[in-house]
């Protein structure tokens, strides 16, 4: 509640008048310098106000005397990198595949731009490094590769995806659900057995000759005949011990139940061809190329 002001005992200096519960208020007011630096940033936010971006109008908002866009500003950047890149990137575009490959200065460009490519695209689902996640996405760091790892079959892959429905040449093959009445369960759990030997994994004491046949008959014209795949065709090899959906004896004979499939979209016409290319080369370059 107000009182009167009147001279602190203990600082000597005036009480501001005002009392809570007992407690006086000093009257102790900010330093001038900070008074004079709060006045000026008072007088400097009105002149930013004038000159640049600042007050939101609905769905616009004022433009300032200036003109100035952090947008045009960020256009007139990447305008400028696209300038001092462009022979590097007429380069990639008119160049082969073997071509860039071959020529150490564009294929370090395309390294470095495929890189910067593939964190933006392909990184959430194949990880940072390529190392591939749970789920079905596939390593990319490695030497297995369903569709193939040349550089012709890597760009056909990125380029037009994987069972995208919507672009005519995507890569598209089916695995069979087996458990909707193809085989009968005892024959799955054989053929199961048999797919684990081929990677030196059987359980001790199977049986092997039942699902051999059946591996003959229903699996051996994608996986091919010693099951070491055949990426033409995007069948898996079964002999490398590498699995996209786990390689337990039950998710194998999951897989062969009821498959997964996975699915990746095209980045052609996404992404500009060059770096359609670019992606490529860095993907190809990430340790398991063929």
């Amino acid at each position: 509640m107000p009182t009167k002001i009147e001279k602190d005992r203990l600082t000597g200096k005036d009480t501001t008048g005002h009392e809570w519960d007992g407690i006086k208020e000093l009257n102790t007011p900010l330093p001038k310098w900070w008074l004079y630096v709060f006045y000026a940033c008072i007088v400097w936010s009105i002149g930013y106000m004038v000159l640049y971006p600042a007050i939101p109008l609905g769905t616009t908002y004022t433009k300032g005397l200036l003109g100035w866009s952090s947008r045009d500003q960020v256009r007139d950047q990447i305008a400028d990198a696209r300038e001092r890149q462009g022979e590097f990137l007429v380069g990639v575009q008119e160049a082969s595949l073997e071509e860039i490959r071959a020529d150490s200065t564009l294929f370090t460009f395309a390294q470095r731009g495929g890189a910067i490519a593939f964190a933006d695209n392909c990184a959430a689902c194949h990880g940072a490094a390529g190392q591939g996640n749970d789920g079905g996405f596939p390593v990319l760091a490695d030497d297995a590769w369903i569709w193939g790892g040349s550089l012709d079959a890597i760009h056909q892959t990125i380029a037009h995806g994987v069972r995208w429905e919507e672009n005519p040449e995507t890569r598209f093959n089916m695995m069979p659900a087996y458990g909707d009445g193809l085989l009968a369960p005892e024959e799955i759990e054989q053929v199961t057995d048999y797919v684990l030997s081929l990677s030196g994994r059987a359980p001790e004491g199977a049986d092997l000759e039942p699902g051999a046949e059946i591996y003959a008959i229903q699996c051996s014209a994608c996986h091919g005949e010693q099951g070491e795949g055949i990426t033409d065709l995007g069948g898996p090899n079964l002999s490398d011990a590498i699995w996209l959906y786990g390689g337990e004896r039950d998710e194998v004979l999951a897989q062969i139940v009821n498959p997964q499939h996975g699915v990746m979209p095209p980045f052609g016409g996404r992404l500009e061809s060059e770096t359609v290319k670019m992606l490529a080369i860095y993907v190809h370059s990430l340790g398991g190329g063929q």
